[in-house]
Order: C-alpha cells, then structure tokens, then sequence
C-alpha cells in the first residue's frame, strides 16, 4: 500500500480512537512500532495536533477538534473557497473568526503556485462589498452555540430606554448589510423580536428549558405579521423608484410605471412609522406620501426639527 494512503488510513482510525499507543497503531496496520512513531511524526506535520504522553501507561492524544480527512479539490473548488470567504471579510468579528483565517493559510500553502498566483490576482479584482461597520460583536460565538444547543440566554441590551436586562432563546444569527442580527423568541412577550448583535452585552446562558422548535431557516422564510396594519401608499419619483428597489423591506411593494416613476401601495406594521418616516425623510421630493396621516405627520415633524436647527445654527453665526 502506497505511503500516502496508509497515513489517510491511519489518520481516519486516529481520528476515531482520539487516545492510542503505537502498539494499537503497530497492531492495526501491520507495521512496526518504529515505523508507526516515523508515520505519526508526518502526520503532525502536515497539521494532526497530538500530544505525546510519556509513561508505561502513556500513548498519544489528539488534542482540540476532530481532523477532517484529506479532500481533492479542483483549482476552480480551491479558487471558490477564498472567494466565498470574500463575502465576510468586510465585517469586523465573525463567529469563528480565528479558525477561519488558519484554515485559509493551511489551504493556501498547498495551493500550485500557479493557483496562488491567480487567487492573488482575481483577489483585486473581485470584492462582495459590505458596509465597513466597527461595531465591536464580542457575542456571536456564544450567540451561534446557544442556539443550536437550544439555550435558553439572558443579557443587556442598548435600546432606546437604555440598557434593558433580556431573556430569551436565540434561533441563530445572521448577517446583512455589515451588521449582525440575532432574531430570539421572548418567552415574556410571546414572539420572536430582532436584537443588534453588537448591542448586546454580558450574555449569560441560562438552565431553563422551554420547547420552542423554530429555527432561523424557518423564521426568515415567514412572511412577516403585521401586530398593527395600516395602508402605506406612495408616489415615487424615478430616483425615488431606485432608492426604493434597494431596500429589503420595500423593494417587492415598488410597481413602475413606463415613464420609469412608480408607486407603493401595500399593507405594513403601524409600529414601524418611526423608521418608516426617517426613511422616506432622506428621499425628500423623491418620494410622496398619501396615507397614512400619521406618516405625513412624522415626517414633517423631521422637516421642521431640522429646519429649526439650520435656523438657530444661522442665527448664531449673526450674532
């Protein structure tokens, strides 16, 4: 048997057992235990973190995760994977930040170094852009482990009241626009709200068990239920068409008329009117709201707040 097959055998079987001696490995393979220790020796090499212990009753211990076996790849599967990393690397933390960055230089030292020279290459020239947040996400492992345990967890959150103790059990985490999101059941309010991932502080998970068996999968392919219903119609310009189309929450709801201008005519959350109104106050004359009243209303108290200030900011400077 060829040398490179034994050892992925021998690294198939180690992976298994996790503690060994060389005897069981000699036994195993049929070899001699001197030519095992020269086996192990390569394979701690190329990356197997054991841990030798001394003794008549010592052996070998792999230590930390579980080793995957070798993988063949393509030079298109090996370019594909530095690229998929491309769509993360915009963000400030990730929940495995660490491990990722070691296994992409792992990968990339055994990269031909005509592949290296074309990942180099297409790396300047391909980008998946996201906003470039500093926001400091300190959480997102313990927020990931805990809800595929199925955790029940409790810590501060920077809301508008301040900071507010919560409990509840997360469905996972997500990642949209720079930012991550951590949408959690709220056993107290009985429905799942939306928490900023980098608003949270000092998480602590808690031993309390309550069956609630939906998953993140399953909760952003749920249309979303509207606590308080209202009409949201809007005229839009052709540039207020554009911005429209660009926002997740909007972008089905846009209909275009064949001069290119358009119109939103839907149903949403009466709760959402304060973040309605400062989205469409950035679209100015782009975009003109019908109903509802209290929209209009919010809207123009924006206009007049910073109309106020520009007037008081000018007075000043008469004086």
């Amino acid at each position: 048997m060829a040398k490179s097959r034994r050892l992925v055998d021998m690294l198939m079987f180690i992976n298994t057992k996790r503690t060994f001696t060389a005897k069981e490995l000699a036994e195993e393979f049929g070899l001699s235990v001197r030519t095992v220790q020269r086996y192990l020796l390569d394979l701690s090499e190329l990356g197997l973190p054991l841990y030798s212990e001394k003794g008549r009753s010592g052996g070998y211990r792999v230590l930390k995760n579980r080793i995957l076996p070798p993988i063949l790849f393509t030079e298109e599967e090996a370019i594909s994977i530095f690229f998929a990393y491309q769509a993360l690397q915009y963000y400030h933390d990730l929940p495995f930040d660490a491990e990722i960055h070691a296994a992409l230089q792992k990968f990339y030292v055994y990269l031909s170094e005509e592949t290296k020279k074309k990942v180099d290459k297409m790396s300047a020239h391909i980008a998946f852009w996201n906003p470039k947040r500093n926001l400091d996400t300190p959480y997102l492992k313990e927020l990931l482990e805990a809800s595929l345990a199925g955790k029940y967890i409790e810590f501060l959150y920077d809301s508008k009241e301040g900071q507010t103790r919560k409990e509840v059990k997360p469905l996972g985490i997500y990642a949209h626009n720079g930012l991550w999101y951590c949408p959690a059941y709220s056993y107290n309010k009985q429905k799942v709200l939306l928490f900023r991932a980098d608003r949270i502080h000092s998480l602590k998970v808690l031993e309390k068990d309550k069956n609630m068996s939906l998953t993140l999968k399953e909760w952003l392919e749920t249309e979303p239920v509207n606590s308080q219903p209202i009409s949201l119609k809007v005229t839009l310009t052709h540039e207020g068409v554009r911005q429209c189309k660009g926002v997740p929450w909007l972008e089905n709801h846009v209909k275009v008329a064949r001069d290119g201008n358009g119109y939103i005519d839907t149903i949403t959350d009466g709760n959402e009117l304060n973040y309605m109104a400062s989205f469409f106050y950035t679209l100015g004359a782009h975009a003109f709201i019908e109903e509802p009243q209290k929209l209009i209303e919010k809207i123009c108290c924006h206009a007049e707040e910073t109309l106020r200030r520009y007037k008081n900011e000018v007075g000043t400077k008469d004086e």
